[in-house]
């Protein structure tokens, strides 16, 4: 019984903000026009990617699991391949993570142009909470 009133609540909560969301969708661009984007921001964000990286449990995950399965014994130093390994991961995550990112900014500034894209993202993130909410108040467990 507590469960079914915690996910009521979060139901609840989920619907709650949706709508807020939705109703406030104008102020998107007060927000966007107050996003620092410096050459000091620049490299605090890099910075935090690399921290978020290192300490990602998926990423920790995939060395400590994926990654010796790749390792030929018979071939000797097994700590020198594992670094190989590691350093090719990371050459293709920084490939690919700077390709989204570059996306993710081109995205923004084109969403950012216009008020009426920016009102349309937030009603529809609204509607995106919204859906979740009734669903889970909808079909949640009768135990």
């Amino acid at each position: 019984m507590y469960r079914n009133r915690l996910g009521a609540f979060g139901a609840a909560y989920l619907v709650y903000l949706g709508v807020k969301a939705i109703r406030e969708r104008g102020s998107l661009k007060a927000v966007l026009a107050d996003i620092d984007v410096g050459k000091d921001r620049g490299w605090r964000t890099l910075w935090d990617g690399f921290v978020v990286g290192v300490a990602n449990p998926k990423t920790i995950l995939f060395f400590v699991a994926v990654l010796p399965q790749f390792v030929d014994q018979g071939r000797g130093q097994a700590a020198l391949q594992m670094l190989v390994f590691g350093l090719v991961f990371c050459l293709i995550a920084l490939m690919s993570d700077s390709v989204w990112g570059m996306a993710a900014a081109t995205a923004r500034d084109w969403f950012a142009r216009s008020p009426q894209r920016l009102a349309v993202v937030g009603g529809a993130g609204g509607l995106a909470m919204i859906g979740p909410g009734v669903g889970v108040a909808v079909s949640g467990r009768k135990d």
